[in-house]
């Protein structure tokens, strides 16, 4: 009885730590990938783009559409300059 309760706890806290690491990837870092992912998606289909001469971020434009194919809108996103 003794070893199946040693299991049993080896199990919860096993499963606790689980869900403190899903918890904080979940809560801290996926907003920031998402954000990141979806600005470098951006960057990528960019145009006229206006560079800083001293290797700052660019400012660029980049058309978005809705999901019937329609244009939307033109919007504003900060890219890395690739001539830094």
């Amino acid at each position: 009885m003794k070893e199946a309760t040693g299991e049993l706890s080896t199990t919860v806290i096993a499963v606790v730590a689980i869900a403190a690491v899903l918890t904080i990837f979940t809560t801290l870092l996926l907003p920031y990938l998402k954000s990141s992912i979806t600005s470098r998606m951006h960057c990528s289909d960019a145009s006229n783009c206006t560079c800083p001469e001293d290797g700052g971020r660019c400012t660029c434009y980049y058309d978005e559409y809705n999901e019937d194919g329609t244009f939307a809108a033109t919007k504003e996103v900060r890219c890395t300059n690739p001539n830094a």
